[in-house]
């Protein structure tokens, strides 16, 4: 039996790939901040709640010793994620970027990542096939900087994510350890102008969820394969 954990998971695409891979065997915990929220998703999917909230050390660890106490973990999904947007609800670009929204959008998409991997390692590590699935995004990669999107705190944020990926798969080789971009999915992350649904952006998630042992890791990747970094 495979146990997994995703963050953020109440809502959007961390619910979708939370039915996905319920309904393909695994033991799933629905991470998410928010008690009630989170308990009703969990149970709505048959899958198991935990109370967590990856900006705060404490919360972070307790889950972590739940979790561990129930039997341990074979898959991270660290889904959690912010976008900041101006009061108006437009994007912030770089004239009216300010350190403290870029350390708001840091403090969940980067700070928490490393706070949940750090916290979950001793148990990924006792696991016989240890998976780490960070969910990035296309405005991540450097090469295809400039694009579109005039935003700076989140594309940051995710090349972030992305170098993280490269560095814990080289230092945990036997972990399955990438990096995926969903796609411009419809959530409340971006007030629902993506131009997918969360089934289809969850499919990456849920695909590189069940890498196999000689599955690609330190890897960027969509549905449709490896992204320039």
């Amino acid at each position: 039996m495979t146990t997994t954990l995703i963050t953020g998971a109440n809502k959007g695409l961390g619910h979708e790939t939370a039915r996905r891979l319920t309904a393909a065997g695994h033991t799933v915990y629905v991470g998410a901040r928010n008690v009630e929220r989170g308990s009703a998703a969990a149970a709505a999917l048959g899958a198991r709640f935990v109370q967590l909230d990856v900006t705060d050390d404490a919360s972070v660890a307790a889950a972590a010793a739940t979790i561990e106490s129930d039997g341990g973990l074979d898959v991270l999904i660290n889904n959690a994620g912010i976008e900041v947007r101006s009061p108006e609800g437009g994007t912030i670009g770089a004239a009216e970027l300010t350190a403290d929204v870029m350390r708001e959008v840091f403090e969940t998409n980067v700070f928490g990542l490393v706070r949940v991997t750090h916290a979950f390692l001793p148990l990924l590590e006792r696991s016989a096939a240890p998976v780490v699935v960070n969910v990035s995004s296309s405005l991540a990669s450097l090469a295809q900087a400039g694009k579109g999107y005039p935003g700076v705190a989140y594309p940051a944020s995710k090349t972030t994510v992305n170098m993280l990926t490269v560095q814990f798969a080289k230092a945990f080789p036997r972990m399955r350890i990438n990096a995926v971009e969903p796609g411009y999915t419809a959530t409340d992350l971006n007030r629902h102008e993506g131009a997918q649904t969360v089934e289809q952006g969850a499919e990456i998630i849920v695909r590189m969820a069940r890498p196999g042992p000689d599955g690609p890791t330190g890897g960027y990747f969509d549905a449709a394969g490896p992204l320039p970094w």
